[in-house]
């Protein structure tokens, strides 16, 4: 029997939820603080680098963190099915807290990439923090509280790239850094803080956040050798994806991703471009407003309107409108009129952050509801799930710097918009997959 079943689950405070809040807005903390530093990081740790170097070194700071994500997110995912959620959460965040202070204390680019690869290896706590709202929530909380988890997300993103812009080399803005440690490592007080809202996180976990698993599931689980627990979620992950339901449910999320994450690459090189070649010749200041914009809408989405939307709607027609949205945010991003830009790019931001807001979700939702249909481990699903999505994180951004190389200066059918078109072509594509997927649901009118 499924230990998150009604008669098994444990009831959680809110205490335990702001924990998990927490938790995953210091995931993508830690993903996103790096951004606005990184490439300056590298020129200093790089001493007798050309630019082309300094290039593949930003690549692979930037790709190590996902990549390791990708390989363990299964594994922790596995693991908390086996001894429990919170220890695997509180785990997490303590090697968010050293792998945070060593990437800002790096003086080599060895030791930078160390420390990334490890912050990403620990950072898989958001499919073990949706598997624990899998087990504490009932059918008619999963949408909402799920929604708190992509509020959390979308905070975090917001709020990694600010600290990583503003409190980077406090030396030459601050007086009171002249001569300290920060003077010495430029890059290490943004990351500082990244641990110490780990460390605060830790101790909310400790004092607040109950086991959601029961004793005689975990005890079963315990009693079997590592090997053995491994190879048993392996075996879940391969059947998993091999059904027709959470199968196809993670091939929306991947080609969601992979959209979603060329948008990454390419965006901020599209509106930098000058109006005369087509762009929009936006600041840094500019990006950073659009990319606010962008979290602030997703957090009232996913914060406020998500549930009632689900209640009203489903959560599978509520994943396919997020897809449907976000791919004409996406698509419409390079016809924006230079005469009435801020018009324009907020309403296509807007698009895309809603339709992200409505997405994420209620892929989880649905993705929960089928687990418990077909009985299977909730950490291993979402484990398979958020390693999809961290290889699809990979893929997107390398994908979108090639087609914009290839394409950006060429005219015809083929030139800027290319990328975006793309975006909107896997935006398509999942939205045909997921009317594949079929499961019951408590939802009103699920369908």
């Amino acid at each position: 029997m499924d230990e998150a079943s009604p008669t098994s689950i444990v009831d959680a405070g809110k205490g335990a939820l702001l924990v998990l809040f927490l938790v995953t807005m210091i995931d993508m903390i830690g993903f996103g603080i790096v951004i606005p530093f990184l490439t300056y990081l590298v020129e200093d740790l790089a001493t007798e680098n050309d630019v082309l170097d300094i290039g593949i070194w930003v690549g692979l700071l930037m790709t190590s963190y996902s990549a390791a994500q990708f390989l363990f997110s299964p594994i922790w995912g596995g693991l908390s099915d086996r001894i429990g959620r919170r220890p695997v959460l509180m785990i997490g965040l303590l090697g968010n807290t050293v792998f945070f202070t060593m990437f800002g204390l790096a003086n080599t680019l060895y030791m930078a990439l160390i420390a990334r690869f490890f912050a990403g290896v620990f950072n898989g706590n958001i499919a073990v923090a949706r598997a624990y709202i899998g087990d504490v929530s009932t059918s008619t909380q999963l949408a909402s509280r799920m929604g708190i988890i992509g509020a959390a997300f979308g905070l975090g993103f917001t709020v990694g790239p600010f600290l990583g812009g503003e409190l980077s080399s406090p030396a030459e803005r601050w007086d009171m850094f002249v001569g300290t440690i920060f003077e010495t490592y430029p890059y290490l007080l943004p990351c500082i803080i990244a641990s110490l809202l780990s460390i605060f996180s830790l101790l909310l976990a400790f004092w607040y956040l109950p086991e959601s698993l029961t004793s005689d599931p975990r005890s079963k689980r315990s009693s079997q050798s590592w090997s053995v627990t491994m190879k048993l979620t392996a075996s879940n992950v391969k059947r998993m994806l091999g059904t027709k339901n959470i199968g196809s449910l993670m091939g929306v999320t991947f080609l969601y991703m992979f959209g979603f994450t060329v948008m990454h690459a390419v965006f901020i090189l599209y509106t930098q471009m000058s109006p005369d070649q087509g762009g929009l010749g936006f600041s840094e200041s500019d990006n950073g407003r659009i990319f606010a914009l962008i979290g602030i809408l997703g957090i009232v989405t996913q914060g406020g309107l998500i549930g009632p939307l689900t209640r009203r709607f489903g959560s599978l027609f509520i994943l396919r409108f997020g897809l449907v949205l976000t791919g004409i945010g996406l698509v419409l991003i390079p016809y924006t009129s230079i005469e009435y830009v801020w018009f324009w790019m907020v309403t296509v931001t807007g698009f895309i952050a809603i339709g992200n807001g409505l997405f994420q979700p209620s892929s989880s939702a649905v993705l929960t509801t089928l687990a418990r249909q077909d009985d299977y481990e909730l950490g291993a699903v979402m484990g398979s799930q958020e390693s999809i999505s961290s290889f699809a994180r990979i893929l997107g951004p390398l994908t979108g710097g090639l087609v914009w190389t290839m394409t950006f200066e060429r005219s015809g059918f083929f030139d800027y918009h290319t990328a975006f078109h793309v975006c909107g072509l896997l935006m398509l594509l999942g939205f045909v997959l997921s009317f594949k997927v079929q499961f019951k649901s408590a939802d009103k009118n699920p369908q």
